[in-house]
C-alpha cells in the first residue's frame, strides 16, 4: 500500500499530474488552477534557432489531438465500475451523447485528474479550470458533478482581442475559466482586484447616492488583457503561454498570503511565479521535463527562487527506475539533460527522433545546423544495427541534420558500434579549424559523471541565442 504525502511548496513535480496528485493527502491546497490541454486539435511547437532557408526550427512540445484509443476505453470502463466516482454519471452520460470520439477521450482523461485536483483542495478553497469555447461546456457538466452544481461561482472570461478577425463568424477573441469553490466559505479579495472607474464624477448609484472613485470598481467576471505579443518582454516561447497579469489577477483574488497554490499543468510556469510574488506557497506538476527543467532555470531562477524537483532522477538508481516504469518520459528527460537539446514528445511516427538541437553557425560544406538525438533506455545495451539505422536518419536529407547522438542509460558500446562511429566521420563548423563526430555515443552514466558529448556552441531551444551554461538544480 502507497503512503499518501503531503505536498511540498516549492517544488516542481515531474510526471503525470494523476499519478502525482493521487500519492497526495487530501484537503492541503487553498488555490488551484489548472490550464491544461484545451483539446483544440492543434499541436503546439516550441520554435528555436534558424535554417539556413530562413525556416525556423522546431520541436515538438505537446499533442493536443484527441482520438478514441485503447486508454480512453479503459477510462471509460473505470468509470463504468466506479459507480461511487462523483464523475462517473457525467462521464457515462456524455460517452451516451458522443460516443467513442476525440472529445469523449479528453473529457475523461480530464475527468480522472480534476477529481483529485478537487480531492487535495481545502473545504474553504477555489479552483479555475481554464478552457476554451470548444469543450468548456462539456467540462462544466463534469465540474457540475465532482465539485458541485452550488458551488459553481463564475464563468469567468478573458477577453483578449487583437488581431486575428473573421468575416464568417464573431471573431474568437476570448478563453473560459471555470470557477467553482469546495464549499459555501472561501476566500476572496474583491478591493485586490479593483479596477478604475471609467468616469471620473459625475456618476451616481441606482439608488442616487454618490460613488466612491477612489477605491476603484468591484470586479466583475469578464477581464480584459492582451494575450501575450511576439515582441513581448514577458514571452518566453513556450506555448500556450498565459500573461502573468492574469494570474495575478485570480491569485489575488482568490487566495491569501502564505495560502498553498498548485497548478497540476504548470508549464512554463506562470501562475508558480504570480503566486511567489505576491507571496504566496506553491506547488506545479508538468509532465514534460522540459517544462520542469525550464521553469527552475529560466523563470524562478530570475527570482533568485532556490526551488525543489521531484521525480527527476537524481543517480543511475533512479534512471534506471524511470527507464523502466516510463520509457517514453525517460527518453525526454534524458535528452533535456544536454543543454540545447531540446526533446521531441512525439511518441509515434517519428522515425527514432528523440530530440533535436540547433548549431549555433553552420557546419562546412553541408550548410545544416540541427542536431539529433536518439534515446536507447535499455540496461542491456542497443545493438550495432540500431546505431545504423539512426545514421540513416541523421543522414537523411530531409533531417537537414550535421550530427547525431546516440544517448544509452548506461556506457555500453561494443566494438561494433564504435566501427559505427568511425564510419560516419566528422565535420567542422564553416571557417573553423576544429573537427567533430558526426555520431557520438553519450550515456546517462557519462551525465552522472559530468561528462558532455563533444559538440560546438548549440543555441537556447527558447530564445535562440546562444545557450548559456547550465544552471545547477537542487533535486533534494
Amino acid at each position: 500500500m502507497n503512503v499518501m504525502e503531503r505536498i511540498r511548496p516549492g517544488t516542481v513535480y515531474f510526471g503525470d499530474c494523476l499519478e502525482v496528485m493521487t500519492s497526495w493527502i487530501q484537503n492541503q491546497v487553498d488555490l488551484i488552477y489548472l490550464d491544461p490541454p484545451f483539446n483544440s486539435k492543434k499541436n503546439y511547437n516550441i520554435l528555436f534557432g534558424t535554417e539556413t532557408n530562413g525556416k525556423s526550427s522546431q520541436f515538438l512540445a505537446f499533442e493536443d489531438t484527441w482520438q478514441w484509443d485503447r486508454p480512453a476505453q479503459r477510462r471509460l470502463d473505470q468509470f463504468r465500475g466506479a459507480v461511487a466516482h462523483p464523475a462517473s454519471a457525467a462521464v457515462l452520460g456524455l460517452h451516451s451523447v458522443l460516443g467513442d470520439s476525440g472529445m469523449m477521450s479528453y473529457l475523461s482523461y480530464m475527468a480522472e485528474r480534476l477529481y483529485h485536483a478537487h480531492r487535495v483542495l481545502k473545504a474553504t478553497g477555489s479552483i479555475y479550470l481554464h478552457c476554451d469555447p470548444n469543450a468548456s461546456h462539456y467540462l462544466k457538466v463534469i465540474m457540475d458533478q465532482i465539485c458541485g452544481a452550488e458551488n459553481f461561482q463564475n464563468e469567468f472570461i478573458w477577453y483578449y482581442g487583437g488581431g486575428g478577425a473573421s468575416k464568417k463568424r464573431w471573431a474568437r477573441k476570448h478563453d473560459v475559466l471555470l470557477f467553482y469553490t469546495k464549499s459555501s466559505e472561501w476566500t476572496f479579495n474583491a478591493d485586490a482586484v479593483r479596477s478604475k472607474h471609467k468616469w471620473d464624477r459625475g456618476q451616481k448609484r441606482a439608488d442616487g447616492s454618490e460613488r466612491s472613485l477612489d477605491k476603484g470598481k468591484l470586479p466583475d467576471d469578464v477581464f480584459q488583457h492582451h494575450s501575450l505579443m511576439p515582441w513581448s518582454k514577458e514571452r518566453l516561447g513556450y506555448p500556450t503561454q498565459k500573461p502573468l497579469a492574469l494570474l495575478e489577477r485570480i491569485v489575488a483574488a482568490s487566495s491569501k498570503e502564505g495560502d498553498l497554490i498548485l497548478d497540476p499543468f504548470c508549464g512554463c510556469g506562470t501562475a508558480v511565479v504570480a503566486a511567489h510574488q505576491l507571496g504566496r506557497r506553491w506547488a506545479g506538476i508538468d509532465i514534460s521535463p522540459f517544462a520542469v527543467e525550464h521553469v527552475i532555470k529560466v523563470r524562478l531562477n530570475k527570482l533568485r527562487v532556490r526551488a525543489k524537483t521531484d521525480g527527476i532522477p537524481f543517480d543511475m538508481a533512479s534512471a534506471r527506475a524511470l527507464a523502466k516504469a516510463d520509457p517514453f518520459r525517460f527518453e525526454a528527460w534524458a535528452v533535456n539533460q544536454i543543454p540545447g537539446m531540446a526533446p521531441n514528445t512525439k511518441q509515434t511516427g517519428d522515425e527514432g527522433i528523440d530530440g533535436r538541437g540547433t548549431l549555433l553557425s553552420e557546419a562546412d560544406e553541408t550548410d545544416h545546423r540541427i542536431v539529433l538525438a536518439q534515446v536507447k533506455g535499455g540496461s542491456g545495451g542497443p545493438s550495432a544495427d540500431a546505431v545504423r539505422a539512426f545514421c540513416q536518419v541523421v543522414s537523411n536529407p530531409k533531417n537537414a541534420a550535421v550530427a547525431g547522438i546516440f544517448i544509452t542509460l548506461e556506457r555500453r558500446w561494443s566494438s561494433k558500434m564504435l566501427a559505427e562511429f568511425e564510419r560516419f566521420g566528422q565535420f567542422r563548423l564553416k571557417g573553423g579549424a576544429e573537427y567533430f563526430p558526426r555520431l557520438q555515443f553519450w550515456s546517462i552514466e557519462d551525465h552522472f559523471d559530468g561528462k558532455r558529448p563533444v559538440l560546438p556552441s548549440l543555441t537556447d531551444p527558447v530564445t535562440g541565442r546562444e545557450m548559456s551554461h547550465p544552471l545547477w538544480i537542487d533535486r533534494r
